[in-house]
């Protein structure tokens, strides 16, 4: 379908794709602590990834930035979606599970790649909705059927709920 007939108008929410990787070995993570001088969540941790550039499928953007940000590549998976309310526009998170990494790990401009425990996470300085993203994420295996969520700000309060 052409562009022309997609209905898009100003009124209407718009949505900028990004991908958000959680990479994994057993109960370990592939997080990224931001280097202390990063615009956004600086010497937190987070999840690998970022926006999906014109052109991109979610899953070569998330190839892209698993190499850019951490030197490895993986075996990777859609496991589900997040819409993030960001105010006129928001995000759609494809939020993707990465297994049986290969490289040798090193840092970028964005920060500092760690694999990390899960149990430890609870104990670092991490952005908001990480924890809730792994909890969801860590029981889950390749072939589950992927969730949906929605993540908004109510009362400065997160909410992320999950689609049943």
């Amino acid at each position: 379908m052409p562009a022309s007939d997609q209905g898009v108008t100003k009124d209407r929410y718009m949505l900028i794709p990004r991908t958000a990787i959680f990479a994994r070995r057993g109960d370990e993570y592939l997080l990224l602590k931001g280097t202390p001088t990063k615009r956004l969540w600086a010497d937190k941790y987070n999840c690998l990834g970022g926006h999906v550039d014109r052109g991109e499928d979610v899953l070569s953007s998330a190839r892209r930035e698993l190499m850019e940000e951490a030197g490895i590549i993986a075996d990777l998976w859609l496991c589900g979606t997040v819409v993030v309310d960001a105010g006129d526009v928001g995000i759609c998170l494809f939020v993707v599970v990465g297994e049986n990494a290969q490289g040798e790990v090193k840092g970028s401009k964005e920060g500092t790649p760690e694999w990390v425990q899960i149990e430890t996470v609870s104990r670092l300085p991490v952005v908001e909705d990480l924890p809730i993203l792994l909890g969801r994420i860590h029981p889950m295996k390749r072939g589950d059927p992927p969730f949906s969520a929605r993540s908004f700000y109510k009362d400065d309060k997160l909410h992320v709920l999950f689609a049943e």
